[in-house]
């Protein structure tokens, strides 16, 4: 047979045609698999034999073309049939109908994935609470919290941890709009479908995953989701050992980048490594450190330091032990001197191993407020925000900054940054409504407190904010029943002498402000000094003023916000060298050189 009749026969025989079918059902089951498999949790190298298998079955099915003909009595040889009884026209025309039929559906199949970008910018509402006046970026993300697929369930605080890397990982990365750590894992175990999550926090994409741990092995499932269809734009797993666990957070970024299509100016970030058992540790102390208790507090020290035992290098455990101390002064539950002595010395290590560690810059901003370093705070709050402007603790630390020095403006505009950010942070928000109430903007206050209440009903600080912002309304009753609601014993006590007060119950007010000094003396002797000023009682104000400057209440450094509390004391020929004293006074401030630019929304 000469080539020219070779090609002839080969067209006769429709093995064009079978080629041509072949490849559009073998792209549309392609297609298939990459999108239903990881819905199941089949893992991807089921996909590459789907893959693999068709390629094989290529040459196969060219053969049985050649060789075979399909007739009316069924499937017979080639050379079973005579030239004049061939019936290549009518296998040709069914050919021609399941190719067309295969081809619609893969071009609705390529369609709807070219489209789904649009057609979910589209139907996100304009209204999402994230994003209330703006298109949805394709590139926004948020990251869920994986899965503990072990076999006992407790290896939650490593799955979540996992899951916080990755995110804190993306956020590295400029071009990408990130839903921040409390919203994404505040819908954690209440079964709401992926759309929905995501619609909630304004997102395009989302990630999710499992973890399974068993001893020094692990397995990591991750899986990107375009959100409005569920469509699986890329899933992965690995089983590897602990050793591996930050190149598989590395591997996960760069796929998310590498399908968003993100181009990434500079180098692509990776994640801080140390010992895999030091890492474990790390995470289930970070925690525990977010239950706030001084049993939690306490167990999350000792897995810090168990930790760097290990790898003392991990700057991210000497951060973590630095916001312990802290947390520990402020919560009343470490006195100040030794605290934040201890603070300071953590943070300072971090430095020591990287100097660039910008929330170790925030930190030791923080310590330096409270210890009235006014000027040191602030440069170190400018190198954090420069080293890392889209930190939302970083951001968070610099707006209370703002607020202590009495730049209401500026931190509410920080404050609102993050809100919009992170909606669902219920600490955003009280620090929203508490800079609110100071510059005035009590309705709005109001509103901030209560959707952090709504968020979460049990939520410390909530009911006093909102009873001392009715208060300034002067619904005094109302004031009473929101903070008879306050949840941290000692915060309540500070709120309801004030409230009596406001209702002309003398004797419970008394009372109740005897009770809070006698439990709360040096604790909270700048709250018992607002107490007396609240109530009109100059004299005593003041007395206790200086008690808090004895006993280096940290709770001085929030003066400028208190404008309600000290407002019957302000025209005291006393109350400006008082704070000119502890470098309070407005000139003071107003000499405090700190510039702060918000980071693209």
């Amino acid at each position: 047979m000469n080539t020219r009749n070779f090609f002839a026969e080969l067209k006769r025989r429709n093995v064009y045609k079978v080629a041509v079918a072949y490849a559009v059902v073998s792209w549309l089951l392609i297609q298939i698999a990459t999108q239903v498999f990881p819905f199941f949790d089949i893992p991807n190298w089921a996909v590459r034999v789907v893959v693999l298998f068709l390629a094989l079955g290529f040459p196969v099915a060219l053969v049985l073309a050649w060789a075979f003909e399909i007739t009316p009595e069924g499937i017979k040889r080639e050379s079973e049939i005579a030239p004049d009884e061939s019936i290549t026209y009518h296998k040709s025309r069914k050919l021609i109908g399941i190719t067309i039929a295969v081809a619609v559906a893969a071009g609705g199949m390529l369609a709807f994935q070219l489209l789904r970008p649009r057609l979910m910018t589209e139907r996100i509402p304009a209204t999402s609470p994230a994003a209330p006046d703006a298109v949805i970026s394709e590139n926004s993300i948020a990251v869920l919290p994986f899965v503990d697929m072990s076999q006992a369930k407790d290896q939650g605080y490593f799955s979540d941890g996992i899951s916080e890397e990755l995110l804190n990982l993306l956020t590295k990365v400029p071009q990408l709009k990130v839903a921040a750590r409390t919203s994404s894992f505040s819908f954690k175990g209440k079964g709401l479908e992926v759309p929905e999550i995501a619609r909630q926090l304004g997102v395009v994409n989302v990630i999710e995953g499992s973890v399974r741990k068993s001893g020094d092995q692990v397995r990591i499932t991750a899986q990107l989701i375009h959100a409005t269809d569920g469509f699986h734009l890329w899933s992965q797993t690995w089983d590897r050992k602990l050793d591996d666990i930050f190149k598989i957070q590395d591997e996960i970024a760069a796929e998310v980048v590498k399908e968003l299509k993100v181009t990434i100016l500079g180098e692509a970030p990776k994640a801080r490594t140390t010992d895999p058992k030091a890492y474990a540790l790390y995470l289930q102390a970070v925690q525990l450190a977010r239950q706030n208790t001084a049993q939690a507090y306490e167990q999350s020290d000792a897995l810090y330091r168990q930790a760097l035992e290990i790898g003392p290098r991990y700057a991210p455990a000497w951060s973590g032990l630095a916001v312990n101390f802290i947390n520990k002064v402020t919560s009343g539950l470490a006195p100040s001197a030794e605290g934040f002595a201890r603070a300071r010395e953590a943070a300072e290590k971090a430095l020591e191993i990287d100097p660039d560690y910008a929330f170790a810059h925030s930190n030791l901003g923080r310590i330096a407020m409270f210890l009235n370093d006014l000027n040191g705070a602030a440069r170190h709050h400018e190198r954090a925000l420069a080293l890392d402007p889209t930190d939302l603790r970083v951001l968070n630390n610099a707006a209370l900054f703002l607020a202590n020095l009495g730049r209401t403006d500026e931190a509410l505009a920080l404050n609102e940054f993050q809100v919009r950010r992170d909606p669902v942070n219920v600490g955003s928000l009280i620090n929203l409504g508490a800079v609110q109430s100071s510059a005035g903007r009590l309705d709005e206050a109001i509103a901030s407190f209560r959707t952090a209440l709504s968020l979460s009903p049990g939520l410390g600080l909530a009911h006093y904010y909102l009873g001392r912002t009715m208060q300034q309304k002067g619904d005094a009753s109302g004031a009473l029943v929101e903070i008879e609601q306050e949840t941290i014993e000692s915060v309540r006590m500070i709120g309801l002498p004030m409230s009596y007060h406001a209702l002309g119950r003398k004797g419970d007010s008394d009372a109740a402000l005897a009770a809070l000094i006698a439990k709360y003396e040096k604790d909270a002797a700048y709250n018992i000094a607002s107490v007396f000023a609240f109530r009109g009682d100059k004299d005593k104000a003041f007395e206790w003023l200086d008690k808090a400057v004895t006993y280096e209440d940290a709770g001085l450094y929030s003066i400028a916000l208190d404008n309600d509390l000290f407002a019957n004391v302000r025209s005291d020929a006393r109350w400006l060298p008082f704070l000119r004293k502890i470098g309070m006074a407005p000139e003071q401030l107003a000499k405090i050189q700190f510039k702060v630019t918000l980071p693209p929304q």
